[in-house]
């Protein structure tokens, strides 16, 4: 590793946060600083890419090189928190075994470890220097470890410590999305958990009665029950499009159909260029099974679901709305959906809106906290229900 290169790396680290005050209209990168900030902040960005996967063979191996690039490193190697090696790029990998070894004893004792070996006629001198990777909530996560043909000084030294830093700080990015990722998971199923036992009651004795009076409508109805439930239970993913979202809606909304006749009426309408457009996996399911369990049901004579999903420039908006018994907005603002959703009864409200607030979350952690949901209601005023989802956002898809 170069003076040069330990320069140009340090000089990067320092320079970064400069970028973000550069006019907006200078477009080149004219200096010689400016070309090497450029430089490094882009290779180090391919790094992210990778690690930001998590710590496996294949991201290291994709990490590997662009990592050696940002050290000016002979040759460089990623290990695991065993010490086992993942990735090697470079010269020397005659070294590995070596590298491993002394990896091991970087993870055990959490801190660098240099290993000069011995001297060979083609190499007099090569220094292994393995730095373990360390993240204070778990401890090493990894060991990186680099070759070198000459002295290391403390500039050399201090520049591998933050390009370790910088691979940690990915790694618990990693494990954040992936927690993240677990945690959509759990609240899928925990809004699995949360379909209607009367629904299901309700639907297979609807299907029941139409057996010896109807027995062409109950084929139909036995389908759309079994797709739903399909649905509703798939294994795929923690996102799908509205297109598919809306046709679980149909199925459900037909089952409710054949038991209240007509006093549940449905109003559709659907922006055609919105039906591809990438939301959370049974976000819109919980607002109609709201509406029509909530809603409508406790009113006399029944009533509307109005389902609208328009085009909005960069993003769709989404509205249940039913001309129900409504609820009193002061649930709302005093946060007691939760405690609705845990199955309390409050008078007047049916208790209501089961899934809200697990569908509010799970908008905001998708897409930011411009994306939650919008509840208007009132006693006897009917609730309208409304979501604001991006029509695309990188890296979320079906």
């Amino acid at each position: 590793m170069t003076a040069t290169a330990v320069a140009v790396l340090v000089a990067g680290v320092l320079i970064a946060a400069a970028i973000a005050a550069w006019p907006r209209t200078r477009r080149t990168v004219t200096t010689s600083a400016e070309r090497a900030v450029h430089s490094t902040l882009h290779t180090a960005s391919l790094a992210a890419n990778a690690l930001r996967r998590g710590l496996t063979e294949e991201s290291a191996s994709e990490a590997a090189p662009h990592l050696r690039t940002l050290t000016a490193a002979d040759g460089l190697g990623i290990a695991d928190p065993e010490g086992q090696l993942l990735a090697w790029d470079g010269g020397h990998a005659d070294l590995a075994d070596r590298f491993t070894e002394a990896a091991r004893r970087a993870v055990d004792g959490e801190r660098r470890v240099l290993d000069a070996g011995p001297e060979n006629g083609a190499y007099p001198r090569r220094i292994l220097i393995a730095q373990p990777l360390l993240i204070d909530s778990t401890g090493p996560v990894g060991v990186l470890g680099v070759v070198t043909t000459v002295q290391p000084e403390p500039g050399m030294l201090g520049a591998l410590a933050e390009v370790a830093r910088y691979v940690c700080g990915q790694l618990e990015l990693a494990e954040l999305d992936a927690s993240r990722a677990r945690l959509d998971r759990a609240e899928v199923r925990a809004l699995r958990a949360q379909i209607s036992p009367h629904f299901i009651y309700n639907a297979l004795n609807t299907i029941a009665s139409f057996v010896r009076t109807d027995p062409a409508r109950a084929r139909e109805l036995i389908l759309d029950f079994a797709d739903f439930t399909r649905y509703s239970f798939r294994a795929a993913g923690e996102f799908t499009v509205l297109s598919d979202e809306l046709s679980n809606i149909d199925r459900y909304l037909a089952l409710e159909r054949a038991r209240f006749g007509d006093a549940l009426q449905v109003r559709l309408r659907i922006a055609p260029e919105v039906l591809g457009v990438v939301l959370p996996f049974l976000a819109l399911q919980p607002l109609v099974e709201n509406a029509v369990r909530h809603g409508l049901a406790p009113r006399p004579g029944g009533g509307t679901v109005s389902i609208v999903a328009l085009d909005e420039g960069t993003d769709c908006v989404i509205s249940v709305e039913d001309d129900g018994v409504g609820m009193d907005p002061e649930l709302l603002r005093s946060g007691a959906l939760d405690a609705v959703e845990s199955g309390s009864r409050t008078a007047g409200s049916e208790a209501a809106h089961v899934g809200l607030a697990n569908v509010d979350d799970r908008l905001r952690a998708a897409f930011g906290n411009d994306y939650g949901l919008v509840v208007e209601t009132a006693p006897g005023a009917g609730t309208k229900v409304s979501m604001r989802v991006p029509k695309f956002r990188a890296g979320i898809r079906a």
